[in-house]
């Protein structure tokens, strides 16, 4: 290892250890490095003292020096370890705080999960850090899921005067080349190419929806993607929150940071239960599908839980099971009741929220489950 690596090599342990008393260590660090390395120790302190000094405490500046100095990805994680650390009801209570962080699953799942504890002069604060990152994954889910709830286009057929969704603009520039205009630099189509939907069997979509302490990301990227679902009017969509109780949200689907604030996170688990008020919601089996969004841990009779599901399956309704929908891969589940949830034909997937849209279109149009991974 040359001088330059072993430099290199020491900076990374200075900083990964902390405060050193050694002169020696303290100057192998850059003013940059020195001031990161002091950012760091409000939250990873080398001295194991107790006490709550005023090094300690943290501020909005303090946040706002962290995402100057770290990039995003750090910074998540430094702003995840210091609510944990410090206190999140402490912190979520400074409005400037709330003004400087960065909006993310994990942080909004904290709030909802404390927000009973806050004041009521700083909701509104919070509100607005939720609908940031509401609107966040909304701008980049919404189009992709949308395009994929209205139905794959069968390219085996034409129409004529085609809705803008049922158009394929590839063929129809194809087909209207020579319709260029150099004048204006675009083309004037005569004809638009068009492609009907294949039609779906299910009119119906019943989420439910675990909100348990371990399913607290799920749930927030559950409340977002089920409002962009209210968009597809041939569609309804019904949002069923559980813990040991059941409640129905769906009249809150049309506004995002309303429902997820609605929610009641931490409790127990009581799948049956949830289930058997989808029983309630069905009419037709063939038009209605149940997307279970829980990581089976059921705190209830496992013998209602098999009861229901072969009601559920006598009435043809199919389902689904979403063991995490969030970022982080595959959850801890029960993995007992996944087997045999998959023995009687309900499958368990992982489901990035990125995935969702081709595996709900997926079940929607009765398309095969093959390509997506079965847990």
């Amino acid at each position: 290892m040359d001088a330059e690596d072993n430099q290199q090599r020491k900076k990374r342990w200075r900083l990964a250890l902390g405060t050193m008393d050694s002169e020696e260590q303290t100057s192998l660090l850059s003013p940059r490095e020195t001031e990161q390395d002091e950012l760091l120790e409000r939250v990873y302190p080398s001295e194991r003292i107790g006490g709550l000094s005023a090094h300690r405490s943290l501020s909005a500046k303090w946040m706002g020096d962290v995402r100057s100095m770290f990039p995003d990805s750090v910074v998540k994680i430094i702003q995840k370890d210091a609510l944990e650390r410090f206190g999140i009801k402490k912190m979520l209570a400074d409005p400037t705080f709330l003004e400087d962080v960065i909006p993310d699953v994990q942080l909004v799942g904290a709030i909802l999960s404390v927000k009973q504890a806050l004041p009521e002069k700083n909701l509104q604060f919070t509100k607005e850090l939720v609908a940031r990152l509401a609107n966040k994954v909304s701008a980049k889910l919404q189009h992709h899921l949308l395009d994929r709830m209205h139905g794959r286009k069968d390219s085996s057929s034409r129409i004529k005067n085609p809705r803008s969704s049922d158009i394929d603009w590839h063929q129809t520039i194809k087909e209207n080349l020579k319709y260029f205009q150099s004048s204006l630099q675009t083309i004037i189509p005569h004809t638009l190419v068009g492609h009907p939907r294949r039609r779906r069997s299910a009119k119906k979509i019943i989420l439910l929806v675990d909100q348990s302490a371990s399913m607290a990301e799920s749930f927030v990227y559950a409340g977002i993607l089920g409002s962009i679902m209210t968009l597809v009017p041939s569609i309804k969509t019904h949002f069923v929150a559980f813990d040991t109780e059941v409640v129905d949200l769906s009249q809150y689907l049309n506004d995002p940071v309303d429902l997820l604030f609605r929610a009641q996170l931490g409790g127990g688990t009581n799948i049956q239960k949830a289930l058997g008020y989808a029983l309630q919601l069905v009419e037709r089996g063939a038009d209605t599908t149940v997307i279970l969004i829980s990581d089976l841990y059921e705190g209830a009779s496992e013998e209602l839980l098999w009861k229901r599901i072969a009601a559920l399956q006598r009435r043809a309704v199919p389902m689904i099971n979403l063991l995490a929908l969030d970022d982080a891969g595959v959850p801890a589940y029960d993995k007992d009741i996944a087997r045999k949830m998959a023995s009687l034909g309900v499958p368990s997937f992982a489901c990035s929220p990125d995935q969702f849209p081709d595996l709900i279109a997926t079940v929607l149009n009765n398309e095969g489950l093959d390509k997506f991974q079965r847990i």
